[in-house]
């Protein structure tokens, strides 16, 4: 289990996250933070780096540690 409290997360990460927990892809969270979709796979990238994550699904196992965040919040 990644525990998304020990991972250093900018404020535009978090833009990135927000909208990746909600499904979007990443020409779409490009289109909604008015970046590029490169700019997107970078911070998703970088994002992956800081969790430890090197292998599988990549996307989905970031985005449900993020969505476990977020639900432990509410």
């Amino acid at each position: 289990m990644l525990d998304m409290d020990k991972v250093k997360i900018t404020p535009r990460d978090q833009q990135v996250l927000d909208l990746l927990v909600q499904g979007c892809s990443n020409k779409e969270i490009a289109g909604q933070l008015s970046i590029s979709p490169r700019t997107v796979k970078q911070h998703l990238r970088t994002l992956f780096l800081r969790a430890g994550i090197r292998e599988g699904r990549k996307r989905v196992r970031l985005a449900t540690a993020a969505f476990e965040k977020l639900e432990a919040k509410s």
